[in-house]
């Protein structure tokens, strides 16, 4: 097996990280949404990646730092979703073989995307079973590479370079570099990386009632995982139940703290990015706009929210249009 590195994210290697997606991706659009109060919040479109998230970044951030000796064993990767086809788009473009660790009431659309993009599945109950330790199984005896969705420092620089591509945007667009960047958080690798990323704005993960692990363990200064029982929840991509010390460290050290919002936000934000932005997002790509819309961040005209991301199930996005 190989083992899950023992380093600290930096800087730095976002810097290097967005010089790798600079020559791989178009820049996603920044786009304005002036709120009813007349204020305007920057919206970072992520949701237009090629697999619809950010994930994308740290999965060729970690892919493309493989020694040449792990390649040809392969990598396993565990995800909901959307780090899935992120590790999935990376290994094929670049040859390695990719086994993904996803639960089984994923949603239909993401295990379909995943396997077009030719990674191998193994399901588990995310309630009963654990995905890391499956993962470690998988590695040990394949002696393939862990990708974790968000316990990496790769994927922690890697989500980071939306904050790059962010400070240059909003300084031609906004007057100046983003004050507050608004995430939604599932494990804190996104929230991680905009922490390194923009050492001078306030960082703030969005995580659904109930799935708050994040947030609840920056308030006791210790890691903490969801409790038991958790209330169910239409956001697939935030359902992690503890977060990693790697990301704990970085979040804690920046004094970084967050909110939460109720399902019922997160469908009048999908609504409002549908009808104002023109943008699908997937319930847990909405979270931080949810929490800017419910009043729970302030906005002062250079705060931005990351929407990702946008693999909606087609039926149940229909259903939130026209729905409660």
């Amino acid at each position: 097996m190989t083992e899950q590195p023992c380093r600290a994210p930096t800087r730095e290697g976002v810097l290097r990280a967005a010089a790798k997606i600079a020559a791989l991706l178009p820049i996603t659009p920044l786009l304005p949404l002036e709120l009813a109060g007349g204020e305007t919040v920057w919206c970072k479109a992520e949701v237009l990646q090629p697999v619809g998230a950010f994930k994308i970044r740290g999965a060729w951030h970690r892919l493309t730092d493989l020694l040449p000796s792990e390649a040809p064993r392969g990598i396993v990767a565990v995800s909901s979703g959307n780090h899935a086809q992120g590790v999935a788009w990376a290994a094929r473009r670049l040859g390695i073989a990719a086994t993904i660790v996803m639960p089984r009431d994923a949603p239909a659309v993401k295990i379909a995307a995943t396997r077009e993009l030719g990674a191998e599945i193994i399901f588990y109950d995310r309630y009963t079973e654990s995905r890391d330790a499956i993962a470690a199984e998988l590695c040990a005896a394949s002696g393939a590479t862990l990708v974790h969705a968000y316990g990496d420092p790769w994927v922690i620089e890697g989500q980071g370079t939306v904050g790059i591509e962010l400070t240059v945007q909003m300084a031609e667009r906004a007057g100046g570099a983003p004050t507050r960047i608004v995430a939604p958080c599932g494990g804190g690798g996104l929230s991680a990386g905009m922490v390194l990323a923009c050492p001078d704005a306030e960082v703030v993960p969005v995580e659904p009632e109930g799935w708050d692990d994040v947030i609840r363990s920056l308030a006791a200064g210790r890691i903490e995982a969801v409790g038991p029982n958790p209330p169910p929840t239409a956001c697939d991509a935030l359902q992690s139940m503890a977060t990693f010390p790697v990301n704990f460290a970085v979040l804690s050290a920046r004094g970084v703290r967050g909110v939460t919002v109720s399902e019922a936000e997160i469908r009048a934000a999908q609504r409002l990015a549908f009808t104002r932005l023109r943008l699908v997002t997937e319930p847990g790509g909405a979270a931080g706009l949810a929490a800017v819309l419910a009043g729970k961040v302030a906005v002062d005209g250079r705060t931005a929210v990351i929407l990702s991301g946008g693999n909606a199930d087609p039926a149940a996005f229909a259903h939130m249009l026209t729905g409660d």
